[in-house]
């Protein structure tokens, strides 16, 4: 059973840092991309960073580029973001996500970040 687990939302003053972390389990971690997505209220959701399956590859939205770094731990089963910078438009549900190499998409339940002062 795939299983994966956000945590390390919160409430932040802009200008700040957040690192969310995902646990994964249930599936060979090590060969599925993984991403994370966000999706404000009233707004679709939207991708925000993506790694392959060895970390070589990342890739972001340009909206987060210099701010967020992506980064994942094979051994651990975890995939990180770390988010500097922090913005009221970062304002979202975080969402993890395990791609597998069929293209099937696995979903956390989402940690809500709150940017505000």
């Amino acid at each position: 059973q795939v299983q994966l687990v956000e945590s390390g939302g919160g409430l932040v003053q802009p200008g700040g840092s957040l690192r969310l972390s995902c646990a994964a389990s249930g599936f060979t971690f090590s060969i599925y991309a993984m991403s994370w997505y966000r999706q404000a209220s009233g707004k679709e959701r939207e991708l925000v960073a993506r790694i392959n399956g060895f970390g070589r590859s990342t890739n972001y939205a340009d909206s987060v580029k210099g701010r967020f770094t992506i980064s994942r731990d094979n051994a651990k089963n975890t995939v990180d973001l770390q988010m500097n910078s922090l913005k009221p438009e970062d304002t979202a549900v975080y969402y993890c996500n395990a791609n597998s190499p069929r293209d099937v998409d696995y979903w956390g339940q989402g940690t809500q970040v709150t940017v505000s002062s």
